[in-house]
């Protein structure tokens, strides 16, 4: 679902509306997000892997296809859904900044609702400071940059900082390739004679 200038306007603006909904309901930004990871995967298993009722899954899955962000892979029982790619950047008014929306966007979204610190950091600078925060921990996934350059940059404190980029390294490590920095201790050549 990746935009392009070829694009009708009002093909634009339905996909803006389905991918606002993703944005302001954690649930179905977790669904998208779980659909996104699986490949593939049927009714049966959202229930399963995200404990949800049968009714409440039936409902979201339904609403993610008719928003146009899933699409179902076979008519054949059961029915198997998949995610559609996303890939939307919106600009502001002034046109001064650039927000892209993608699905590790949309899976930190989801995650607000098991995770205390990103819906912290919602409520207090909104999913377009999220998608900001999002674009800091992939740089610094990849050593380009530290909570404290993250900080005076938006003006937040350090801790504030240090604590949304470790509430979003899962969601980099999954949406992005990023080796992990650093060997771990086990890897590290010690001699147990030397002095510390």
């Amino acid at each position: 679902m990746s935009r392009t200038s070829n694009r009708a306007d009002g093909d634009i603006v339905q996909d803006f509306l389905s991918v606002a909904d993703l944005l302001e309901e954690p649930q179905l930004a977790q669904l998208y997000a779980y659909l996104t990871r699986e490949g593939e995967a049927t009714v049966q298993d959202v229930m399963d892997d995200l404990d949800l009722a049968q009714g409440t899954a039936y409902s979201y899955v339904n609403r993610l296809v008719d928003a146009g962000v899933v699409d179902v892979t076979n008519d054949e029982q059961p029915r198997r859904y998949a995610a559609r790619q996303i890939d939307l950047t919106v600009t502001t008014a002034a046109g001064d900044r650039e927000y892209t929306i993608t699905p590790a966007l949309i899976d930190a979204v989801g995650r607000r609702e098991t995770d205390a610190d990103i819906d912290t950091y919602i409520d207090r600078h909104g999913v377009a400071g999220l998608a900001t925060a999002l674009t800091y921990a992939v740089a610094r996934g990849r050593g380009e940059v530290t909570h404290r350059l993250m900080a005076e940059d938006l003006d937040i404190s350090p801790l504030a900082a240090e604590m949304i980029l470790q509430a979003l390294r899962p969601v980099v490590h999954e949406h992005y390739d990023i080796e992990e920095a650093g060997a771990g201790l086990d890897e590290l050549d010690i001699d147990d004679t030397d002095d510390a």
